[in-house]
């Protein structure tokens, strides 16, 4: 295994990279907002850093560990760990793609208030006190992606289940127009595959 690592060229680290921004691109520049639980949105984030931190930072810090053939799979499971802690820890959250924070809140207005007619507003924060749920709005609308997170006390399972299914349906129907900023991630992610390419040529 510690050759098997040793030996990863820097293309490999590249590549997710690349893919990754190109979900991205795509995700702002599809007609309709993109809606992913902030679980996946971490954990596609973090893939598409794994493999530059393979090849970089604990390929650096190898050396210091010495020769044992437990070098890597410790590093691993120290990456694991971080990662598994950067998911697990945050309060949940749902994150829309192409959609600003004026757009998005008469959504959630509607699917609030059909989950619990009593739904409360207070600034861009709903709570729902049926369902035990409160929800707050973050976002930039320069870059249109927003961000759901459940605030207050941890919301039960079912129910930011059920506000997460009715959302996802309300959002498919919502066309918007295409994020020109959309590009520039586009952009960045071909370059970073040719790039990859080159050197895995080379």
């Amino acid at each position: 295994m510690n050759r098997f690592f040793d030996a990863l060229p820097l293309w490999t680290g590249l590549v997710p990279l690349g893919v990754y921004l190109l979900l991205v691109a795509a995700a702002h520049l599809r007609r309709r907002p993109t809606v992913v639980a902030g679980t996946w949105d971490a954990l596609l984030l973090a893939g598409a850093v794994s493999g530059l931190v393979l090849v970089g930072p604990l390929a650096l810090v190898l050396p210091a560990a010495g020769g044992s053939p437990w070098s890597w799979p410790i590093l691993l499971l120290a990456l694991v760990l971080a990662v598994a802690l950067a998911v697990l820890v945050p309060r949940p959250r749902l994150v829309v793609y192409n959609i600003t924070p004026e757009q998005l809140r008469p959504l959630v207005a509607e699917v609030a208030s059909g989950l619990d007619p009593a739904v409360r507003w207070a600034g861009d924060t709903a709570a729902l006190p049926s369902r035990g749920l409160q929800v707050h709005l973050e976002g930039d609308g320069a870059v249109r992606c927003v961000a759901l997170v459940a605030v207050g006390g941890r919301p039960g399972v079912e129910g930011w289940a059920e506000f997460s299914r009715r959302l996802r349906r309300t959002v498919r129907r919502f066309r918007v127009r295409r994020n020109p900023w959309g590009v520039v991630p586009a952009g960045l992610g071909v370059l970073v595959l040719v790039v990859a390419a080159w050197l895995a040529v080379g």
